[in-house]
């Protein structure tokens, strides 16, 4: 009898073991699963955090900014009244602006109308019409192109009887207009000078001009202290001294008269009266 209970006890405390074990092994099973729940919502949590702070720190700007419009939109109300008045200022003045382009355009077109037949009228004054003499009008300033042909011989700066036909009718011109200057320009090509009195072209150049000036001054009756005698040499070449032609090209004398603007534009409105007759 002692036998039966004894083999009964063991086997329901070794019963009692197993179901123990398997309790535990549930338990441990579903804490395994609630702390994996637990790990997700933290992270969850952690995330919502994050997105929270860049959500308080966007409203906080987008309240910034409309501050900053409310207070733009009330400077723009206020200055609404004066902004309609500077713009209207604005235009009046754009108005005179353009105006006074077009004026400029209508005079500068005129000029241009009228510069050939400037050039015409100072030619026809000089009375040749020859290819050797050159007349154009730039920037204001008159300039007559004499080949040296004309006025020298070679290699000297004594003026021919023919040069003072020509520059007596250039004195003339000159003799007009009592306020403008007259610059005597000497050039010559880059052929060596071979002269005992010439030092060099640059000097064949200086004696040429003051020898031209000189006729102007007592042969013509032209104020000194309006005349300049200058000497350019070989420096200011028209055209390349490598062939004859290019070397008759380049030995010159040049003329210019130099008035003041006014007096170019009175100059052209005169000749644009004759050109209406």
């Amino acid at each position: 009898m002692k036998r039966t209970i004894l083999t009964l006890t063991l086997a329901a405390i070794t019963l009692t073991s197993c179901g123990s074990k398997k309790k535990i092994a549930e338990l441990e099973a579903k804490n395994k699963e609630i702390q994996d729940l637990l790990n997700t919502a933290t992270v969850k949590l952690n995330n919502c955090l994050t997105e929270k702070d860049m959500l308080t720190t966007q409203v906080a700007d987008l309240r910034k900014d409309k501050n900053e419009l409310m207070n733009t939109m009330g400077n723009i109300t206020t200055l609404s009244s004066k902004g309609a008045e500077n713009l209207e200022k604005s235009l009046e003045s754009l108005k005179e602006k353009d105006l006074k382009i077009t004026r400029l355009q209508d005079a500068l077109t005129r000029k241009d109308s009228v510069t050939l037949a400037l050039v015409t009228s100072i030619k026809r004054a000089v009375g040749i019409n020859d290819p050797d003499i050159q007349v154009n009008v730039e920037k204001g300033v008159v300039y007559i192109s004499i080949a040296d042909k004309l006025l020298f011989k070679s290699g000297s700066y004594e003026v021919s009887d023919r040069a003072k036909e020509i520059l007596g009718k250039v004195a003339a011109i000159v003799k007009d207009k009592p306020d403008f200057e007259c610059m005597v320009e000497g050039h010559t090509d880059n052929v060596p000078i071979k002269n005992p009195v010439l030092q060099d072209n640059w000097d064949l150049s200086v004696k040429r001009a003051t020898s031209i000036v000189r006729i102007l001054q007592k042969d013509f009756n032209i104020d000194p202290k309006r005349l300049v005698a200058a000497g350019r040499g070989e420096y200011v070449p028209l055209a390349e001294n490598t062939s004859a032609d290019g070397r008759a090209r380049n030995r010159r004398t040049r003329i210019l008269i130099l008035p003041k603007i006014d007096q170019f534009y009175d100059m052209i409105e005169k000749e644009m009266k004759n050109q209406s007759k």
